[in-house]
């Protein structure tokens, strides 16, 4: 049974810094659970206001269903302090047995990500996340990323019929979306960033009701995470322009050199300061030695 009602982890959620934890592997890409755990504890120590289990930083799309249930398991286990999120995804049926499986897990709540492949018409993806509302007394969180993309009259539908429909993480940049939903529905709604990399956009999403954002950053720099997020609600513009520079910008160059490593580049951002959590898995790829050396260059400077 959930430790939060949907309102009750809509507002725990939107409070501060949301983290989503890399899945450890060991050196056969299995689940790496010792290595996970003390991740966890770890990150225990600093301020995330939540936790996304087995997300896309986590590798979702590269675990197995009892994986993904095994995270989460773990997770809730783990972290206590805070609201732990369970994902869900793939086609309909499959995110509904997700769903239960998280739920059985202890997570607190359900990350709907995008379905598999399927182009879908509105009404397609509406009756995909009613589906999964209907199926559970959790509060979700919705992510508008990939073929997943929502209308604002989808949203509406949604909100009205669902009270555990709780969140929309916006991972496609849609400004204007972003802004009718605010405009609409105000704190009915956690509103999250959801691009990769989300410190970038964190300062303009603030001003369209995301107060928070996911940051894969904290897996290997939580202090400075924190820090950051700290001046982006604090509207302090020149400490988060000043970060930008000295540390994101440059960052994103080593992450945009090749596809898929946005999540590679935060493994790889464990293994730069000490605290490796094992290769990705298929069909991603790790970073080459020279851009680890690169990395571990900046990482240095931040932690």
């Amino acid at each position: 049974m959930s430790r939060y009602s949907p309102t009750e982890l809509r507002d725990a959620l939107g409070s501060g810094l949301l983290s989503f934890p890399v899945t450890h592997t060991d050196a056969d890409l299995a689940l790496d659970e010792n290595g996970l755990r003390e991740h966890l504890r770890h990150l225990r120590q600093f301020d995330a206001a939540g936790l996304f289990a087995a997300g896309g930083t986590g590798e979702f799309f590269a675990l197995t269903p009892a994986e993904v249930e095994r995270v989460v398991r773990i997770s809730s286990e783990e972290v206590t302090e805070v609201p732990v999120v369970g994902p869900a995804g793939y086609g309909t049926g499959i995110a509904v047995d997700m769903t239960q499986a998280a739920e059985r897990a202890c997570a607190d709540g359900i990350f709907l990500l995008p379905p598999y492949l399927t182009e879908m018409t509105q009404e397609g993806l509406y009756e995909h996340v009613a589906r999964v509302c209907s199926s559970t007394s959790l509060g979700v969180v919705v992510y508008h990323r990939a073929n997943a993309r929502f209308t604002a009259r989808t949203v509406n539908r949604l909100v009205a019929e669902f009270g555990n429909f709780i969140g929309f993480k916006d991972g496609i940049g849609d400004i204007d979306l972003m802004a009718n939903l605010y405009a609409t529905h105000g704190e009915r709604l956690v509103y999250v960033g959801g691009l990769p990399t989300a410190e970038t956009y964190a300062l303009p999403y603030l001003e369209l009701g995301a107060t928070t954002y996911s940051s894969a950053i904290y897996n290997f720099a939580p202090r400075w995470a924190g820090e950051f997020y700290r001046s982006v609600r604090e509207r302090d513009r020149e400490d988060v322009y000043r970060r930008l520079r000295e540390f994101v910008f440059p960052y994103l160059e080593i992450r945009n050199r090749r596809a898929g490593y946005a999540v590679s580049i935060v493994k790889a951002g464990l293994a730069a300061v000490g605290r490796p959590a094992g290769a990705v898995r298929p069909p991603l790829v790790d970073l080459t030695a020279e851009e680890l050396s690169d990395l571990t260059d900046l990482v240095k400077k931040v932690v």
